[in-house]
């Protein structure tokens, strides 16, 4: 690829920047795309934008830059909570090392590469990409010595940098951890693989255990039941049957008319108060122990069990419970708003094959995917993509800008289109391995999407070729240094264009939120139906996070090799810096916290960075026949992995378990305050499993006349029930304390229900 081709490239993708960026500054300023910019705004501090019609709306502006980098880490913290932190940390990282990098290396490399042969310089934006790498550099040059520097250099700041993060971010954890107010998780231990016994409910099983080993701790538990969607509807209805099966035809109001309600899937009507009564007759010669709602055949392998200190919950959580480690399996319960409670129910003992068969599943899609990579890699070479289509000659070598633009951006862009399709399935599969936590999905799905794309974007662009040249590759490991360093400064314009591509393009279309800004618009012009003020979408930690760490590893292994790349680089790190502070402060809304689990992820993979940029430097250093360099290059790897093995022994530790010291001084301050006995009484309703179904709290029936709203018809009070006012808390004359709303749900679960049932017993 020649610098003109990598110009029209930036040219095009600086165009889309520049209009999308200006076009969020007008349409974040437009009352109707208030909950597409806003949303968390809106959901939390129930703010409001007029909807005068102002001149200054209309006009683009950069006052969102400002207030974004006028924002603190506090507040970001009280905003968006401690992963979002992590993230703008990540962000501050890159910017800190890739600006020493571009310092160092642009001014003190790049001029070394393009002088490096003695040969005859063009134009420069004639000249191809590849003059500017260590490429151009002639072997046994006494000039390799400032690249070992250099990688030294780099290095080494890059080193102290990650420790000083990583202590900045365990410091904010454990404050997270102590300053916080009680959180129910601290007191709450997750129990799975618990025996059943057929004389025994699951229920009593629990409570016998840990009366008997943990009784000076002990407090209560709370059995897990299956989850589902029909699993719920059936216990709503089964809730509200028992509160309808004693109450007789006297009982109920007389003048009270029956409503007639129309089945959305199969169009047939169905009688409300007569399918109850109709239920109530059938049961009636039934012993109540028949009709009752059984939950005991309902409970599975899995129960919350509360402590009454937070140092005693964090021991039976680490401690084997058992001699069977299948058995009693106890782990730090999430959050409440955490708890994935569809995978609760799943026995303890398939997790195991779950996980396996995952990560077959993921190995087997990373292979599948470099069909459409080699493909796309051969469109970035002109004469490949002339000999596999040959109708195409003619118009490549007519027309000059078509070169440019397919070798220059055309490659990104559809290899960016196939990605789009990475994280959901990688999220699928996550979901599959049966993670108990949301937050705990996400960051499995983070960890696939991390290392999908470091697979197929630089090891499968680097090596570029079908699946069996890629496994003959890995056939001869010691052979992969050499490999990657005569590949990785060829391939150095590829990234270039994958930078512009995907990161600067990517970045505004996250800040215009496209997707988000169509479904607005057909939500609210062509289906007309109401704004969802509780739907927020949270941040896709599982999508940015790799995306920011992949943009590492490019900057790190080429940062020497082809410091061209570094900056544009430092562009896209700026830019997100200013658009991820925007988006986690006014669109995103936070419902759960790792904790800043995501560092150790981070961590881990810019230490592989480093390390892999040391490897190739070495390969690339012998093959250029430097042993000085070569040589100096080995103290370095060996220095890196030592510094990585103190980070997980030093500061590691802290992100995998809490301390019991301050565990211990937090129980010791609640129980001098007195606040001890008021967390208790909270644990009892922190984990709802089911919190749209609760019992619904009635008094003593009443006959009572006719409504006076019963002269309506069925067609009428359909009507109605589309035009009830949600905030009224309207109750049935004969039932008081019972919503409407509620009670036309159960209605209505329980038709479809009982219809599906008929249809089955047909059949």
């Amino acid at each position: 690829m020649k610098i003109s081709a990598l110009l029209t490239s930036a040219g095009i993708n600086i165009g889309l920047c520049v209009l999308f960026l200006s076009l969020y500054s007008v349409l974040r300023k437009q009352p109707a795309n208030v909950r597409v910019y806003f949303g968390r705004r809106i959901a939390e501090e129930n703010e409001r934008l007029r909807g005068a019609f102002i001149l200054e709306r209309f006009v683009p502006s950069t006052g969102w830059i400002v207030k974004a980098l006028q924002c603190t880490e506090e507040e970001i913290l009280a905003a968006a909570g401690l992963d979002a932190v992590v993230f703008n940390r990540i962000l501050v990282f890159s910017i800190r090392i890739f600006s020493l990098a571009a310092l160092l290396c642009v001014f003190g490399i790049l001029p070394l590469n393009y002088f490096g042969k003695d040969i005859k310089h063009v134009r420069i934006p004639s000249e191809s990409l590849d003059i500017f790498t260590i490429g151009n550099v002639e072997v046994r040059s006494r000039w390799l010595w400032v690249h070992c520097v250099a990688l030294y250099i780099v290095s080494g700041v890059a080193c102290i940098l990650l420790y000083i993060e990583y202590k900045h971010i365990a410091r904010l954890r454990l404050l997270h951890l102590t300053s916080a107010t009680p959180n129910p998780r601290h007191f709450t231990v997750l129990v799975r693989g618990i025996p059943k016994t057929a004389k025994e409910s699951c229920s009593d099983v629990v409570d016998d255990f840990f009366t008997k080993y943990h009784s000076s701790s002990y407090l209560f538990h709370q059995v897990v039941y299956k989850v589902g969607k029909v699993q719920k509807i059936m216990t709503g209805a089964k809730k509200a049957y028992t509160k309808f099966k004693h109450f007789t035809d006297e009982t109920v109001d007389q003048g009270c008319r029956t409503i007639t309600y129309r089945c959305c899937l199969c169009g047939t009507s169905s009688n409300s108060f007569k399918l109850l009564n109709t239920e109530c007759e059938q049961n009636r010669g039934k012993t109540g122990n028949e009709s009752s709602l059984r939950l005991d055949d309902e409970e599975c392998t899995a129960a919350f069990v509360f402590f009454k200190t937070r140092y005693a919950a964090l021991v039976a959580s680490e401690i084997l419970q058992t001699s069977n480690p299948m058995k009693w399996v106890a782990n730090l319960a999430p959050e409440p708003e955490d708890v994935y409670w569809s995978n609760l129910w799943l026995p303890y003992k398939q997790l195991w094959i779950r996980r396996i068969a995952t990560l077959i599943g993921s190995i087997v899609f990373m292979f599948l995917f470099l069909i459409p990579v080699t493909f796309i890699q051969g469109l970035s070479q002109l004469e490949q993509l002339q000999q596999r289509l040959p109708f195409l000659r003619g118009i490549l070598k007519k027309k000059y800008y078509m070169t440019q633009l397919v070798t220059g951006y055309l490659p990104s862009v559809v290899l960016q289109i196939f990605l789009y399709t990475v994280a959901p399935i990688m999220m699928l599969f996550s979901t599959l391995e049966g993670p108990t936590s949301h937050s705990e999905r996400k960051r499995s799905a983070c960890c696939k999407v991390l290392y999908f794309t470091v697979w197929n974007i630089f090891f499968v662009n680097v090596l570029s070729g079908t699946v069996l040249s890629q496994l003959n590759v890995l056939s001869s490991p010691k052979d992969i240094p050499i490999q990657l360093a005569r590949a990785v400064p060829g391939q150095a314009t590829f990234f270039i264009t994958y930078v512009l591509t995907s990161g600067w393009a990517s970045l505004s279309s996250e800040l215009m939120q496209l997707f988000g800004l169509i479904w607005n618009f057909i939500r609210k012009y062509v289906l007309r139906m109401r704004e969802d003020t509780e739907f927020v979408p949270s941040f896709p930690y599982h999508t940015e996070v790799p995306k920011v760490l992949l943009f590492g590893l490019l900057g790190f292994t080429c940062s020497v090799l082809a410091p061209l790349i570094l900056p544009f680089l430092l562009v896209y790190f700026f830019l997100g810096y200013v658009v991820y502070r925007n988006q986690l402060l006014n669109v995103y809304r936070t419902r759960y916290d790792t904790g800043g689990l995501y560092w150790p992820i981070a961590h881990n993979t810019v230490i592989f960075s480093l390390v892999l940029t040391q490897v190739i430097c070495l390969g690339v250093f012998g093959l250029k026949e430097s042993p000085v360099a070569a040589g100096f290059t080995i103290p370095l790897i060996i220095l890196t992995l030592l510094f990585n093995q103190y980070c997980r022994n030093r500061l590691l530790p802290l992100f995998r378990t809490f301390p019991a010291q301050d565990l211990i001084d937090m129980d010791r301050e609640d129980e001098r305050s007195g606040r001890i006995d008021e967390i208790h009484h909270r644990l009892h309703s922190a984990y709802c499993q089911f919190p749209d179904t609760e019992d619904v709290p009635l008094e003593k029936i009443k006959i009572i006349g006719g409504d006076e709203e019963q002269g309506s018809s069925s067609g009428e009070s359909t009507g109605k029930e589309t035009r009830e006012d949600p905030k009224r808390d309207l109750s049935h004359p004969t039932l008081k304390g019972l919503p409407v709303s509620r009670l036309r749900h159960v209605v209505k679960s329980i038709t479809f229900l009982i219809r599906l049932q008929k249809r089955g017993l047909s059949e």
